[in-house]
């Protein structure tokens, strides 16, 4: 049986994406069951706010969230975002592409373990996700339940030192 050919990960910047791409993205009804402050329809007005504060994040970090690609192809957004002393880990994924969060997600901590900046990383996960596997291969620990803006989420923290 001949394997798979590896598929080329790349981060770059939201502003780089269509809004168009981004509003089919989230106004998929399968990627609202994972996110429970996801309340309000996407239109270009919601991605140009979306993209804004993403990059508002970058120049007050000098860090944030990226979007994703796979060979050339937008496949979600995810990265880091400050939160306190450390750093929060986000990723949300087009539903086709859901089967690429485990090699995302080990290529954003890679680069965190790299960046003396993130001694550790949280993980906000609401309770509609039951597949963790992953998150726990990384080395992730559950830490405790916590409520965000009215929301419930089970938080994780994985160190990077």
């Amino acid at each position: 049986m001949a394997a798979t050919p590896e598929r080329d990960i790349a981060f770059v910047r939201l502003k780089e994406i269509s809004p168009d791409e981004i509003i089919a993205h989230m106004s998929d009804p399968r990627v609202a069951e994972h996110m429970p402050l996801l309340t309000f329809k996407w239109d270009e007005q919601a991605v140009a706010n979306f993209v804004e504060t993403k990059e508002a994040g970058w120049r007050r970090d000098g860090l944030g969230h990226w979007a994703i690609l796979c060979d050339g192809a937008y496949v979600g957004w995810g990265g880091f975002e400050k939160d306190g002393d450390g750093w929060d880990f986000g990723l949300v994924l087009k539903p086709e592409n859901f089967g690429l969060g485990a090699r995302i997600s080990k290529k954003a901590i890679e680069f965190a373990k790299a960046d003396e900046r993130i001694a550790f990383v949280t993980f906000l996960l609401p309770p509609s996700r039951k597949n963790l596997g992953a998150l726990v291969r990384l080395g992730a620990e559950f830490i405790e339940e916590v409520e965000h803006d009215g929301a419930q989420f089970r938080k994780y923290c994985l160190d990077t030192q």
